[in-house]
């Protein structure tokens, strides 16, 4: 793996058609925001040959980062796939965003994988947001190693940094998490800082000197001994502490030297059952250079450590109607079963979907089924269709390079797919299948959205419908009660992306508008009311005079009508057209123009003309009946409330209980959770959380998530009511 004695060069590479499972690793880059992942990402596509010089392929462009936005803010924010060729292996490396708003993109490449490099920066430290991803990860099994990037800042230290990750990640076993090289660093700078010119590689115990620029390889001198020898024997340790061969620890301790082949290959099994978590380093290529510090070391593990995808488990898959279906792992001549992990719209091509095939191949102009997921409840359109696919390629920054196939195992770019959205199954149209869609955070952030013109109005419904479809974290609200168009979004970066695909990729302008909460009004206490509705102006009259008493009713009752009238003195024909006028003045309100709900509406008398009474007379009477009650009692206004809860860890929950309470929130109760958190469960006005998305990130620094649902309405205090009326007049 890391340690072979002759390693390749650097291969030429364009990235083809795999023609087996075997030869095909897909490995997602994951880490905090400035980790150095992208950097990374284009180091190695510059050893593997993929480009002529640091992130550059021949038109000039960058293998990832390419899109407009990225380059304005100077951030990742959404899944690249950079391919490679590597020592007759075919690496399809994919670079997630580091920032939490874009965790989507980030599931998303997860899905693709079969495993993970972790990036942390040696400078920064491990954040908690990586140590949750970690666990994320964990939890399904997946093949993890570590790279240590910014080795030439001042603060750096490897040695600090592989601890700092062993405690981070290594849990109850710190010696699974181990360096298989140590960082040699050459002569000290004015400022001290000895930079890293070479590795020390551990099981062969040579030395990689990537000083010149190109990696060469030499045999450690006597200075540096003892430098290896502690490290050496405790990686050794940990690898055997996770072989299956159980007579392998007595034997080592006994005095045997353990064959480096048998070591290797011990290491390389405990990578890929993700029991054993390498730690490597890796800096770019400095100008000029052909290789970056670390990166044929890591080429090297991931080709030779990481899985293949014939040992990922077949994915959960059902006919669209529910039933089970089995589905050999990885098969190339099996059923088709692929899924749509990441959707764009290019302005010249259309639509173009990233595809991970997990069984069966894909061809260009095959026509696949295309099966959604039903997410209706964030604004995606349900459908389940046949469509003609287009041509495949290879993406690589802005080119696309064509595929003749895609093998189970593998990824691709699809075009042509007009109606296949992020998280949709691709299947044989005579076989039509579904996979079980992953797991997508709620998001919790609400941006309001007008159209800034007619012209705006009429794109903005196709914009909304193009955006979420390609971003399955985004949900489309139409809000029947406040009238507002309402995108939910992660948060303020996620919604800032959103705004600006929508002006320069669909020709959009929008103006963002304060968000409405759905508030309402009751009475507070009993009330009476008398509609007169009379009127003798020529022609055919209008009489109708109803008397009515209101009631509050407890919270959920919504609206309900009683007939008490005696003798007839409203006819019964008229009856409906009282309780349709109330109804209906009740959805306007009767303040401050919010619906009215949880009131018992009792019809006592009234008084009817045998011509001039009508069905609109008495729907007019019923409503004039309830707004005079209202004129008569106390309104109170009704807020939504929210059940929230936070899961945070141990050391935030002061913090993030009392920012509860500065909300106007009721904790209701905690709850010990694993790995050191605790589950807070709280009630709280929801007009107080429209950006608890965002504050709640910077509460807990990043390492607390949290879900709300709606609960119930009850009374807004008055001095918070008056305060909304003062900034809403119209209320």
């Amino acid at each position: 793996m890391g340690d072979k004695a002759n390693a390749h060069p650097g291969a030429a590479g364009r990235a083809t058609a795999a023609d087996h499972p075997a030869s095909v690793r897909n490995v997602v880059l994951v880490g905090h925001s400035g980790s150095g992942k992208t950097t990374l990402v284009e180091a190695l596509a510059l050893t593997a040959g993929a480009v002529n010089r640091a992130g550059r392929v021949e038109d000039g462009g960058t293998v990832s980062d390419y899109d407009e936005i990225e380059h304005r803010q100077q951030r990742s924010v959404q899944l690249s796939l950079v391919p490679v060729d590597w020592d007759g292996y075919k690496i399809n490396l994919l670079d997630t965003p580091g920032y939490a708003d874009f965790v989507g993109e980030l599931r998303a490449g997860l899905r693709a994988a079969d495993a993970a490099l972790f990036v942390v920066s040696a400078a920064d430290g491990v954040d908690g947001s990586t140590r949750m991803l970690w666990e994320e990860c964990a939890a399904v099994g997946m093949p993890r190693a570590i790279v240590v990037t910014h080795l030439e800042s001042a603060r750096s230290d490897f040695e600090e940094m592989t601890a700092t990750c062993a405690q981070a990640f290594g849990g109850d076993d710190p010696d699974a998490v181990l360096p298989l090289y140590l960082p040699l660093h050459g002569a000290a700078g004015p400022d001290g800082h000895a930079p890293v010119t070479g590795l020390i590689g551990l099981l062969t115990q040579q030395l990689f000197d990537y000083s010149s620029g190109e990696r060469k390889e030499a045999d450690p001198g006597p200075e540096q001994q003892p430098l290896i020898e502690a490290a050496r024997n405790r990686l050794i340790e940990g690898i055997i502490a996770e072989s299956e061969d159980e007579t392998l620890m007595d034997r080592y301790l006994g005095g045997e030297e353990i064959d480096l082949k048998t070591l290797v290959q011990d290491l390389e099994r405990a990578v890929a059952r993700g029991s054993f978590f390498p730690v490597l380093a890796a800096a770019p290529a400095a100008e000029g250079a052909r290789q970056g510090l670390g990166t044929v070391e890591l080429l090297e593990l991931v080709t030779g450590g990481f899985p293949t995808p014939l040992e990922r488990p077949a994915p959960t898959v059902t006919t669209p109607d529910g039933a089970p279906r089995e589905v050999q792992a990885c098969d190339p001549d099996g059923p088709l079963v692929a899924e749509v992990v990441k959707t764009a719209s290019d302005p010249y091509v259309g639509r173009v979907s990233l595809v991970r095939v997990f069984s069966g191949t894909l061809r260009p102009d095959a026509t696949v089924h295309v099966s959604g997921h039903g997410l209706t409840d964030r604004g995606h359109e349900d459908h389940d269709v046949d469509e003609r696919i287009g041509a495949l390629s290879a993406p690589f920054g802005k080119q696309q390079r064509a595929l003749t196939h895609c093998i189970a195992g593998d990824l691709a770019s699809v075009a042509k797919l007009n109606r296949a959205e992020t998280g949709d199954t691709l299947s044989a149209k005579d076989d039509p299948l579904l996979m079980e869609p992953w797991q997508m955070p709620d998001p919790l952030l609400p941006l309001a959205i007008e159209a800034h013109s007619k012209a705006d109005e009429d794109k903005l419904s196709q914009g909304l419908g193009r955006l979420v479809a390609e971003d399955p974290t985004m949900r489309l609200e139409q809000n029947q009660n406040t009238h507002q168009v309402v995108l939910w979004c992660l948060g303020e970066a996620h919604a800032d992306v959103a705004l600006e695909r929508l002006r320069n990729r669909y020709g959009v302008q929008v103006d963002v508008v304060p968000h409405k909460v759905s508030l309402r009004e009751t009475f507070a206490g009993p009330a009476a009311g008398r509609g007169r509705h009379v009127k003798q102006s020529g022609g055919h009259g209008q009489f109708a005079i109803c008397e009515i008493e209101v009631e509050p009713l407890p919270n959920g009752s919504g609206i309900e009508f009683v007939d008490k009238v005696v003798g007839g003195a409203v006819p019964r024909q008229f009856i409906p057209s009282v309780e349709k006028g109330v109804r209906a003045q009740a959805a306007k309100g009767v303040v401050a123009g919010y619906p009215l709900i949880d009131v018992r509406v009792t019809l006592k008398d009234g008084k009817a003309h045998s011509v001039d009474s009508s069905d609109a007379a008495f729907q007019t009477a019923g409503a004039l009946a309830l707004r005079e009650a209202a004129r008569e009692a106390t309104i109170h206004l009704l807020e939504p409330v929210a059940e929230v809860s936070v899961l945070v860890g141990d050391d935030y929950v002061g913090p993030v209980m009392s920012d509860l309470s500065g909300r106007r929130g009721r904790v209701v109760g905690t709850e010990q959770a694993a790995g050191g958190r605790t589950l807070v469960r709280a009630e709280v006005p929801e007009i107080e959380i429209g950006r608890y998305a965002v504050d709640l990130r910077s509460v807990s620094h990043g390492t607390a998530r949290f879900d709300r649902r709606y609960a119930r309405h009850e009374p807004m205090p008055q001095h918070i009511a008056e305060r909304l009326r003062e900034q809403d007049p119209g209320t």
